[in-house]
Order: C-alpha cells, then sequence, then structure tokens
C-alpha cells in the first residue's frame, strides 16, 4: 500500500494521537535494535536520560566499537575549521536513507589559537598523558590547511561532513536520530572568552543592558585582546575531568575554593547538526560561519537531543549534505559562560529522508527545524535563522514568538487542535525554554510533553 494512503488508514482506525504515540514507540524500538546492548544504556524510567556509556579504552580515530553501517573520522581532509558546508559542496561520505554512519566527532577545545594550537602541549599541563589525546586532534592542529584560519573571525567548531543522503531533494525533510553517543576521551572543557558569553562586553567596550562594567565576565581587566595575540588575551578555559560517583554515575568534576568539588552528571549530546543552507563563492564567506544557526540546523545547541533523540531540519540541496560537530559531555540552558563542557564523542546517526505527504516527519520541519525525545515534541525558535546572509539578530523575544508559532502549527495541523486552546495549553502546560545565548543567533525551545496526550 502507499506509504499516504497507510497512514491515513491507521490515523483514521487509531485517531491522530493514538498513530503518532505508535508510530514514535516504534522509531525508538527501531533504534534500540541496530545497536549492541552495551551502546544503548537503557534506563528503567523513559523519563530519565540515558545513562552514558564510557568505553574501556580512548576512542582513537578507527579503534573500539563502531556501530553504524557507515564511519566517517575527522580528519583534516574531512572536516572544515570554522565553516559549514555549502550548497555546492562536495561530500565525504555518500549513503542511502535509512543507513547509519558513525562519527568521530571532534571537540574544538584544546586545538584553538588561544589555546595554543598543540592539543599535546595543553592536556599535558592537565595532566593528560600523551596516549590519552586524540590522535585526530593532534592532526586537525597541525595539519589542517583547507582555510587559513583566523582566531577573530573564524568559528570555532570542527565540523565534519557534508554526507550526502541518497533521495534528498530541496522540499524534504532530513530526520535525524540519535542512535549512541560515547565520550571519546575521560575529560572536557568549558571556556569563556572575551566579547562573548552572557555577560560579554560590547563591541564598543561598554557593559551590555542590565549589567556594569564590574560584572562583565571574563572581567575587564583581564581583556588582553589589544595585543593581538590569542594567546594573551585573557580567555578562560577551564579542564574538567570526568570521574564515576555514586551508583556508577558518570560526573564531570570541577574544583573550587582550594579543596571542593563540584560533580554534575554527564548528558552528551551533539550541539551541531544540520545540513547545507547557504551558497557561498568561498570556503570562509560569512554565510557558512559556523557560529550561528539557521533553518538548516547546524549549532542549533539544544541539550535535550541526546541519545534516543530525533532532529528533523528541511532540506536545501540535493542530498541534504549533512554535517556535524561542537560535541557536547552536558550543556545548561543558555550556555551562559560561552561553551558547554566541550568534549569529543563517537555519534551514532541513522540519517532518513522524509517526503511530503508521507506523515515520517512533523509538518513544522519541513520549513523550520524541530525536534522529539521519546517524551516530548519540541519546537525550535531562533532570533534570525538566516544567520548572518542579511545582518545579524540576536532578540530573544524573537526567538521565543517564533518557538511559540512552531508549536502552535505543531499542535494545530499535526495533533488536530483548534489554535485557541493549542495557545491555551502552552500557556498552561509547556515550557519554552533558553536553547543558548551565545551563538549571535540566539535559540529558544518549546517542550510539549507526549504524556499530556495519551488518553
Amino acid at each position: 500500500m502507499d506509504p499516504g494512503k497507510a497512514r491515513e488508514l491507521l490515523v483514521s482506525r487509531l485517531g491522530r494521537r493514538r498513530f503518532l504515540a505508535a508510530a514514535t514507540a516504534v522509531t525508538t524500538a527501531g533504534a534500540a535494535a541496530t545497536l549492541p546492548s552495551t551502546a544503548m544504556a537503557q534506563t528503567a524510567e523513559p523519563a530519565k536520560a540515558p545513562a552514558t556509556v564510557f568505553p574501556r579504552e580512548i576512542l582513537q580515530p578507527g579503534k573500539g566499537p563502531v556501530q553504524g553501517k557507515h564511519y566517517l573520522p575527522s580528519l583534516p581532509e574531512q572536516v572544515r575549521w570554522g565553516y559549514v558546508p555549502s550548497l555546492g559542496s562536495k561530500p565525504v561520505l555518500r549513503m542511502r536513507s535509512g543507513e547509519t554512519v558513525t562519527v568521530d566527532t571532534l571537540s574544538h577545545e584544546g586545538l584553538l589559537e588561544d589555546q595554543g594550537r598543540d592539543p599535546k602541549a595543553y592536556f599535558a599541563r592537565h595532566g593528560v598523558p600523551a596516549g590519552q589525546v586524540l590522535d585526530d586532534a593532534v592532526a586537525i592542529a597541525r595539519d589542517y590547511e583547507r582555510t587559513t584560519r583566523n582566531f577573530d573571525v573564524d568559528g570555532p567548531h570542527v565540523v565534519t561532513g557534508p554526507i550526502h543522503v541518497e533521495g534528498a531533494e530541496p522540499g524534504d525533510v532530513l530526520k535525524i536520530e540519535m542512535l549512541s553517543l560515547m565520550p571519546r576521551v575521560p575529560y572536557g572543557v568549558v571556556s569563556s572568552r572575551h566579547g562573548k558569553g552572557a555577560l560579554a562586553r560590547q563591541a564598543g567596550g561598554s557593559a551590555p543592558a542590565g549589567i556594569t562594567l564590574d560584572e562583565v565576565m571574563p572581567p575587564v581587566s583581564t581583556d588582553g585582546r589589544s595585543t593581538g595575540d590569542p594567546e594573551r588575551y585573557g580567555n578562560v578555559s577551564l579542564f574538567t575531568p570526568v570521574r564515576r560517583g555514586s551508583g556508577g554515575a558518570v560526573n564531570g568534576v570541577m574544583t573550587y575554593g582550594g579543596s571542593y568539588e563540584v560533580a554534575f552528571p554527564l548528558r552528551p549530546h551533539m550541539g551541531m547538526m544540520g545540513v547545507a543552507f547557504a551558497s557561498a563563492d568561498s570556503l570562509t564567506a560569512p554565510e557558512l560561519n559556523s557560529i550561528p544557526p539557521t533553518l538548516g540546523g547546524g549549532n542549533i545547541d539544544i541539550n535535550l537531543l541526546t541519545q534516543g533523540s530525533t532532529f528533523y531540519v528541511p532540506v536545501f540541496a540535493e542530498g541534504a549534505l549533512f554535517y556535524t560537530g561542537d560535541p557536547h559531555m552536558a550543556m545548561g540552558n543558555g550556555e551562559v559562560a560561552l561553551t558547554a563542557m566541550e568534549g569529543s564523542l563517537r555519534t551514532t546517526f541513522r540519517l532518513t529522508v522524509c517526503k511530503k505527504g508521507s506523515g515520517d516527519a512533523p509538518s513544522v520541519a519541513f520549513h523550520y527545524p524541530f525536534a522529539e525525545t521519546p517524551d516530548a515534541w519540541v519546537a525550535v525558535g531562533l532570533s534570525d535563522p538566516d544567520g548572518i546572509q542579511n545582518g545579524q539578530g540576536n532578540d530573544l523575544d524573537i526567538a521565543m514568538r517564533r518557538a511559540v508559532v512552531n508549536a502552535l502549527d505543531f499542535l494545530e495541523h499535526d495533533l488536530g487542535m483548534e489554535r485557541p486552546v493549542a495557545y491555551a495549553y502552552l500557556s498552561a502546560a509547556a515550557d519554552f525554554e533558553v536553547s543558548q545565548v551565545v551563538d549571535r543567533t540566539v535559540g529558544v525551545h518549546g517542550v510539549i510533553s507526549k504524556g499530556h496526550f495519551d488518553a
């Protein structure tokens, strides 16, 4: 039977709500069935984030478990440093729709110019043996020559891809399922850099509205950007080791006050997942900068997108041209200091092309990024979804309004809820959270509980 007709029949028999719940259950079960049990750390209560699986070895390129049908490392020829692929970029891998791929994603922290661009030396200062520094990190820092790095202009991210997905055409949706996320090393880094973050001084030297210069972070007195030497900028990078806590929990650990520690659970997720969105005449065109998220996804920084979640993005190029990067071990909503706990992850995705009328993707996703977890639908709002193509806007109110509109569209068109009722429901029961406030384009996401629609 034609998929569209089959969907209509199921909706008529089950009702729209029950159909969506059943489809979600089948998708989640299918994801689990494709991976060994060691990679899918299941929890008894689906509302809890999956437990972090830590391999017994450092996941050097090509070493250790690789669950995907395809494998993509992050060596110099497979990455772009600071920029995302354009609509005309040549893919580094081709795969069929519905297949899986394991990507060795690489954190930029420890590689950047303000840290010396020598990961072995940088991490050695924090007690990391040379054998626990990733070979691909060393290779990128030493051998990357695709573009000339400019620390003050380029994005920081090591972007892996693009991947051509067979059958994807403009107007489709690429469904990105996170099947497994494994830390490659037992440490991460959280950084705060001058001129960036929630409490950054403005370009003209003044404090942003709402705070004083004394409240700027990092403190104004440590700002060495006038030297022109990134290693003297006064940026702060906090090395954060990983340890096992009570009950086997895997935590990031920070020290303070000389002898005190604060420990927080890891929640690995990819900060950057997207498809080619803009055309450009050079690899370093401003519209390809890796920092701002766009309608094609990119540096979306939503901490709900952990193992078992799904991210949907509209397709703008033949083959979709999927890319990923900015792996996070943990991140709070807002990402206020500038970065999450950045740390390299081995991530396995399933990439599936969804056509209009198939019912395989939420209707909103055909024109705007959308997400879901096992427990919630997630409506995304961005302050400037064109990135920096037409100037740059970072008004959080705009992101909030767009998230609300996208949530309303989903409730009306996918769940059949009258729009005034949907507006009232969102006010009474949905949570709108700040995704991040540090990526030039800021983000808000609305969380709609699936449990509210079980009846």
